[in-house]
């Protein structure tokens, strides 16, 4: 779905904010694309949509550049911005406007889902809660079918009840033809919601993984104080460690700690890709 390739840029001269970077992204996967503040988290997801272009190397959507936006690239892509303006139409009106640019888009379903996420379609969407108008175009994003969905921190502004309903309603859409690409830095927003962990650092995605083979390679555990077992990574709790360590063959599967395996990741990017046998 998406290729990019020894991709560099720079808002200011001579400071890059990329250096080559590469990275492939897939269609049927949701990717939780992680990263401190000022990663360039969203300059990535703007290099995808072809909102900005790269000094160097290249990034295509389906085999095309993403910087010619030509029609039938954009008809299946759909951003969702974390900042955004919505005019004083209704989510008819608006829907009557914007989805035919979108050739598979489903109203019933846009319809159905601002039920489920209690937004009042009959209202202007001025007149609703930023929280409220998120959940509105979370809902266009998923009717609009689009093959290729960027969400940049969709669960931002949103409070905590809202937060389960759009994770409920990512849960129950269908992914098989769609490549999603979440970004945040709330990674806990995100467990249980995507199958792929990709994180940005320092101009170079340091990680990429899917949720399997996390699983597979990487245990999460609560140890107590003197146990003198290997860890990749730990964090101090009362009592012990909460740690990452190497699963043993046959080992019990245990639940994936975002949080804990993106601090771990950050700190100690060798010691972690070394047990996918990365470099």
């Amino acid at each position: 779905m998406v290729t990019i390739e020894s991709l560099s840029f720079a808002f200011v001269k001579h400071q890059p904010l990329f250096d080559g970077l590469s990275l492939k992204l897939e269609t049927g996967n949701t990717y939780g694309l992680f990263g401190l503040n000022g990663a360039g988290k969203t300059t990535l997801l703007n290099h995808i949509s072809g909102m900005l272009f790269p000094a160097e190397g290249s990034c295509k959507i389906l085999g095309t550049s993403s910087r010619k936006r030509t029609p039938e690239i954009l008809s299946e892509l759909f951003v969702l911005p974390e900042q955004f303006d919505l005019p004083p139409l209704t989510a008819m009106v608006y829907s009557d406007i914007h989805a035919p640019f979108y050739p598979r888009f489903d109203r019933e379903y846009l319809f159905s889902t601002l039920q489920e996420m209690e937004v009042d379609s009959k209202k202007k969407l001025t007149d609703l809660s930023y929280g409220q108008r998120k959940k509105f175009l979370i809902a266009f994003a998923l009717a609009s079918n689009a093959r290729l969905l960027l969400m940049d921190e969709p669960t931002n502004g949103l409070d905590i009840p809202s937060k389960s309903q759009f994770r409920k309603i990512m849960a129950a859409a269908d992914h098989t033809g769609r490549c999603t690409v979440i970004s945040t830095h709330q990674v806990r927003d995100l467990e249980a919601m995507i199958d792929n962990i990709t994180v940005l650092n320092n101009g170079k995605i340091i990680f990429q993984q899917g949720v399997g083979a996390i699983s597979d390679k990487l245990s999460f555990e609560k140890i107590p104080e003197g146990d003198n077992r290997f860890v990749l990574y730990a964090e101090e709790i009362f009592g012990g460690k909460f740690a990452i360590l190497p699963k043993k063959e046959g080992g019990k599967e245990t639940q994936i700690d975002l949080e804990l395996l993106f601090n771990g990741i950050i700190q100690k990017s060798d010691v972690i890709n070394h047990q996918f046998g990365e470099t």
